[in-house]
């Protein structure tokens, strides 16, 4: 629009100076440079990454233009928008379900849509971040924290971290952001809590050691039992088997004893002495029984 304004004056003043100076070079030249100022001021270059949105007055032309030059009513305005992946941090006092307070370093990487660039546009300016993102994040990241107690929070950073990111996406997408990716850099809690959540954990390390000794303890114990048990069953086969070797070794000798057999072993025991006789009530005569042989008799 300037540069047609200057072209307009250019062309204006031109005439004015031909007319005085009742020259015929001077309007024709005046001419050509006011048709080069025009040209110029309709030509509009859009970066790369960006996107333009066209303007008429005021009003929201409903198409873009890609980066790039493009000629341009003059009348007409073009408002260069970002379509790049951008990146932003925000720290963000929150409260868990227990009421403790915790400090959220949240990132978020995000994006216009290049097509719907007159939309967000429209609705909200060039100033969608501080207009749209980032409230959207500080009430998606106090809203997703506040659904957890603050232990949790510490065990279950990954599944905040997806609610967080659902919650917020399903929002900017209704202004034609895209949420390419977010992350949660940083938990602080207050060292109240720290000091107390170190000192459970140090409290389940000592419970769990103790566990795992008494139940060490346990198994030894029950081994050891296991040991004897065997050493006892073996002990007592061994004297099961012993008394049945015993046994079939007697069965054995009592199938093989035959009269002759017995005869034979007690000549063969016997050491030549003839046993005494006596009375029944012991005052009869006692015989000798080797006074058949020649030996001498006595007499008791």
């Amino acid at each position: 629009m300037i540069l047609l304004i200057i072209s307009l004056v250019i062309l204006t003043g031109g005439l004015i100076a031909a007319g005085q100076a009742k020259k015929g070079f001077i309007a024709p030249i005046a001419a050509v440079l006011a048709v080069c100022a025009a040209a110029a001021g309709c030509v509009r270059t859009v970066p790369a990454g960006h996107t333009g949105v066209v303007t008429t007055f005021g009003r929201v032309e409903n198409y873009t233009l890609s980066s790039g030059a493009h000629l341009v009513a003059p009348w007409r305005k073009v408002v260069i928008m970002d379509n790049r992946v951008q990146k932003r941090s925000i720290e963000l006092p929150c409260f868990s379900s227990d009421i403790q307070e915790v400090n959220v370093s949240y990132t978020v990487n995000y994006q216009i849509s290049k097509n719907d660039a007159m939309t967000l546009y429209s609705m909200v300016g060039t100033d969608y971040y501080n207009v749209v993102i980032a409230p959207n994040i500080a009430e998606s990241v106090k809203v997703a924290t506040a659904q957890y107690t603050a232990e949790a929070l510490v065990g279950m950073r990954d599944s905040l971290a997806a609610r967080i990111e659902s919650t917020l996406s399903a929002k900017l997408a209704g202004y034609n952001i895209e949420l390419v990716g977010t992350s949660i850099e940083n938990m602080d809690f207050t060292d109240v809590f720290t000091n107390a959540v170190e000192a459970k954990q140090v409290a389940q390390q000592n419970k769990l050691r103790a566990q795992t000794e008494a139940e060490q303890k346990v198994l030894e114990s029950q081994a050891s039992a296991e040991i004897r048990k065997i050493e006892a069953d073996a002990s007592a086969y061994e004297l099961l088997a012993k008394a049945e070797a015993e046994a079939e070794a007697n069965r054995k000798i009592s199938e093989s004893l035959t009269e002759n057999l017995i005869d034979y072993a007690y000549a063969n025991s016997w050491d030549g002495q003839l046993p005494r006789i006596y009375s029944g009530n012991g005052s009869g005569i006692i015989v000798n029984a080797g006074n058949l042989f020649g030996s001498e008799p006595t007499t008791e």
